[in-house]
């Protein structure tokens, strides 16, 4: 079973596991909901890597949507949600909201980095679609592999802005899935993105370009990703399901 872990509200999500299903795909969605339905086992590991022996009887499970299942069952893991929010547990009493939602997510970063499957994206102790850089961050990070990139500016009257000029009329994306590039770019660009993806250690990223062809500057890059696109939405299928093709 495939699991998509996102808002109630996410319809792209939800359209993105109504598609795989339809084509015969064990998929489902596990939200924010299901955190707080019995039938969750998680059991942190010994020295040795096993489970201490008071759990040894019973086997590590999860609740994902709304029915308890062994964690063997799972896959593979879809991560789309950046953090757990508070306005999203209308299920909790609203004075104990951002106290549990604070608690979800540690749960939440614990559960996903135990996970043996693959996981798009594991989540780092700050951030569950993985790390939350600032653009400068990016951009560094760029710099530092030799890619030209185009500097990030910033105002005291306004938020960071990387070249905002060019993203508006002729910037383009590469999305990163595994070693698959998607996005109509020179080989050199999609080298590019494959390397910024390494640095940052994730798997799914879209990288942006000032342009299609070398030299372009990088612009920028995002954790979360469109998929509603076809292509992206096959490659992240793919690559859950043990294939990952080159660039």
């Amino acid at each position: 079973m495939l699991v998509v872990v996102a808002s109630r509200h996410d319809k792209a999500a939800e359209a993105l596991v109504t598609n795989w299903a339809a084509h015969g795909h064990g998929v489902s969605l596990l939200t924010p909901e299901d955190l707080s339905v019995v039938g969750w086992r998680h059991y942190l590991s010994s020295i040795d890597g096993e489970a201490g022996e008071e759990n040894s009887s019973s086997s590590p499970a999860a609740v994902v949507g709304g029915v308890a299942s062994a964690l063997d069952q799972i896959t593979g893991v879809l991560t789309r949600l950046p953090s757990i929010f508070e306005q999203e547990l209308l299920h909790i009493v609203p004075e104990d909201r951002a106290y549990i939602a604070t608690e979800m997510n540690a749960f939440l970063i614990a559960w996903l980095s135990s996970l043996k499957c693959p996981v798009l994206n594991r989540p780092t102790p700050t951030y569950l679609l993985g790390p939350a850089w600032r653009p400068e961050q990016w951009v560094y990070a760029a710099a530092q592999l030799g890619i030209p990139v185009c500097p990030v500016r910033r105002q005291s009257s306004m938020s960071a802005n990387v070249c905002p000029q060019v993203l508006e009329k002729s910037s383009v994306k590469v999305t990163v899935v595994g070693d698959r590039c998607l996005g109509e770019v020179e080989k050199t660009l999609a080298s590019h993105a494959r390397r910024i993806a390494d640095a940052a250690q994730v798997d799914l990223l879209t990288v942006h370009f000032s342009s299609s062809e070398s030299p372009a500057e990088f612009l920028g890059a995002d954790l979360w990703i469109d998929i509603s696109a076809p292509d992206v939405a096959d490659a992240i299928l793919e690559y859950l399901s043990g294939g990952n093709a080159k660039c």
